[in-house]
Formats: C-alpha cells, sequence, structure tokens
C-alpha cells in the first residue's frame, strides 16, 4: 500500500494542517504503509524523512506566509514516479487536475477537508451571499472529482451532505485527534485571585482573534481581575493591540516548541477557542489535554468538542463568552481540569489513523495501529 499526502497551501502559520498531516503520516507509516509527502516550497527538492521521502514542488506566495502549487501537471510527474495506490488531498480547489489523472490512472482518491468554505470565506469577505454562491458552485465540482470526501465535524459535514448524495460520492466523518502524551496536565499556576484566559492560534480575521480579546476586554470593563495571553501571531496583530488598548492582554507571538507551549497553556484557567466558523479545533484538544477547560462559540466544530464537564460556549459575541468564562471558572479547579483531561483522552489519534486507512483502502486486518 502506498498513499501519497498533497499538501497544498501550507506555510509556517499553518501549525493546525502541519500537525494533522505528520500525525497521520506517522501513523500510516507505523502500520507498514509506505508514505510520499507533497508540500509546496520555494523551489524544487527532495529529501528522505523518518516518515519516508518528502518532495518539495515549486510554488508562488500567495500572502500571509503561504505557498500555493499553481502548476498542477508537475505535481503528475511526481505521483508517477511514486506509483501510489491511493492519495489524501488537503486542497479541494487547485490540485482537482491531479484527482481526475487519478481517477483514469485507477488510483484511490480521498480528499481530507480541513475547513467549512462558505463560512470561512464570508468572514474573510463580508459577503455571505456572494460566497455560499461561489463555494456552492466550488463543492459541485468536488464531490464529483473525489472516491470519498472527509470532514471533521458534523458542522462541516452539512456543507457537503446534500450534494454529496446527489453526487453519490461517500462522505465520512473522522475527528482528529491529540497528542495526549505531550499534551497533559500539569502544575497550574498558584492561585492568585486573577482569572488567567488563553489564547492560541493564528491572529487571522477567520480565526477569530478578535472575538477571543474582546471577550477578555469585556471582562475587564466589568471590573474583573484577569490577565489574557495570547500566543500566535499574524496580519491583524496590530488590530488586536489597538482593541486590547487598556486591558490586560499580553501578546507573546509565536511558541515554539510543543513542550512549552503546554506548560504555557497549563497556566490558564480557561482557554478561549471562539471561532463560529471552525471545523475542527486542534487547539481546543490541546488545551483539554493540559487539562484547561474551553470555551467556545456555540456553533461551529469546536463546539463539538466541548461538553458540559469540560468547558462552555456562548454566542459568537463578548458578552455572551463572557458569561461563559465565568460559568466555568465557578466550577471547581480539580473537578473542571479532570473533567477536561478525559474529555480529551477520548480523541487519540490512532483512532482517527485506524479510520483513515480503512478509508484509503488497508482493511484493519492487515493494519496494526499503535495507541
Amino acid at each position: 500500500m502506498r498513499i501519497a499526502q498533497l499538501a497544498n497551501f501550507v506555510g509556517a502559520a499553518s501549525g493546525g494542517m502541519r500537525t494533522a498531516l505528520a500525525e497521520l503520516g506517522r501513523g500510516y507509516v507505523d502500520s507498514g504503509v509506505e508514505r510520499l509527502l507533497v508540500v509546496p516550497g520555494p523551489t524544487d527538492a527532495r529529501h528522505d524523512s523518518p516518515l519516508g521521502p518528502v518532495v518539495q514542488v515549486r510554488a508562488p506566495r500567495v500572502g500571509g506566509g503561504y505557498r500555493l502549487i499553481v502548476e498542477p501537471w508537475r505535481l503528475i510527474d511526481v505521483l508517477e514516479r511514486f506509483a501510489p495506490t491511493s492519495v489524501e488531498w488537503n486542497d479541494k480547489l487547485t490540485l482537482l487536475p491531479v484527482a481526475w489523472w487519478a481517477r483514469r490512472a485507477g488510483v484511490r482518491t480521498v480528499c481530507l477537508s480541513h475547513e467549512q468554505m462558505t463560512d470561512m470565506l464570508a468572514m474573510r469577505s463580508g459577503k455571505p451571499t456572494t460566497s455560499k454562491v461561489s463555494v456552492g458552485m466550488v463543492n459541485r465540482l468536488v464531490v464529483r472529482s473525489f472516491d470519498t470526501l472527509v470532514v471533521t465535524s458534523r458542522y462541516a459535514r452539512a456543507e457537503f451532505q446534500e450534494l454529496a448524495d446527489a453526487a453519490g460520492c461517500p462522505l465520512e466523518q473522522v475527528p482528529l485527534g491529540v497528542d495526549l502524551s505531550v499534551f497533559r496536565p500539569g502544575p497550574p499556576h498558584p492561585p492568585d485571585g486573577v482569572l488567567r484566559l488563553a489564547h492560541v492560534g493564528r491572529l487571522s480575521r477567520e480565526k477569530s482573534p478578535h472575538l477571543a480579546v474582546a471577550t477578555a476586554v469585556e471582562l475587564h470593563r466589568r471590573g474583573l481581575p484577569v490577565r489574557m495571553d495570547v500566543y500566535g501571531d499574524g496580519p491583524h496583530r496590530h488590530e488586536l493591540e489597538a482593541l486590547a488598548a487598556g486591558a490586560p492582554v499580553r501578546f507573546h507571538g509565536f511558541v515554539g516548541g510543543r513542550d512549552e507551549l503546554r506548560r504555557r497553556i497549563n497556566q490558564a484557567d480557561v482557554a478561549l477557542s471562539v471561532c463560529p466558523g471552525e471545523t475542527f479545533g486542534l487547539a481546543v484538544l490541546e488545551a483539554l489535554a493540559c487539562g484547561t477547560p474551553v470555551v467556545t462559540a456555540d456553533r461551529g466544530g469546536a463546539r463539538e468538542l466541548v461538553d458540559a464537564r469540560c468547558g462552555a460556549w456562548g454566542a459568537p459575541d463578548p458578552v455572551s463568552l463572557a458569561d461563559a468564562v465565568l460559568r466555568v471558572a465557578a466550577r471547581p479547579v480539580r473537578a473542571r481540569r479532570q473533567a477536561a483531561r478525559a474529555r480529551a483522552e477520548e480523541f487519540p489519534w490512532s483512532r482517527t489513523v485506524q479510520r483513515m486507512l480503512e478509508i484509503h483502502g488497508v482493511g484493519s486486518e492487515r493494519v496494526s495501529v499503535p495507541a
């Protein structure tokens, strides 16, 4: 069995996508599958890694630190040399000609949809009606181009269900996972009467960091002793700093190393992951795995990860989310931290890998995925 993973539209900022690619790739290799990873980069290059060969295809920058492969025929050349039995996409748009090549070649195609395009483009553009029309046309093409479409939440599934049914395209829901050994509970900060919040993520509008910061500002406006630490960087950092002016919000930029990120998440009483257009929410699971409860919006994929024991939710506005934070903070510390960890333990990467291998056509009797 040979699986090629195609990672388009990635960059230094795409931490969640890179995590998913690495964890799935590790699981594939550990189960005995040959794996190829193809990524965009400044030049053509190839190197071997412990998880199999990595081919970099020359691709231009498209803004925000991202690169995009825009010459699919160059990617087809790479795949013809590797001769995969199955190909996995994370980009639904620019590489459709590769899917058509795979169909002609008798190669299985699996598209792992990592964002809900209708809401995401609406948040970026501010034009929800135009976004729905254009995305609907694209999605009709997507469900007719791949053998299987994989989504990570019920929220993401809703965008495709009707179209997939009409096209006869299997639609599978496979939650992602979290590294429970890296992200684990540690000693919280000593009690000092300050409510400590954390936000981890890219500081770009489609991730809703403005809403997270505005929630902290709302709590500060109410006179509560609060502190918020923001981990991550992005094009809207200056806007967020202006929004937080006068409030106890600290911007730390990108945090290198998962151990250090874990330590900082452990210091928070509540993590904010409030994007209403998030299709899954790896940052949610990482916080929960650290024993830090999460407040999220009452819609979107992240909401499906948070239950009444490990966090709370509210309408995507600062007042409602601030109320949700206070509901969580009122619970006994030990109970809420134990509940957070217990919820994260329901999402090991081994379960995700096993399901994806089955979708790729590797029968469960032929694989053994380490826990």
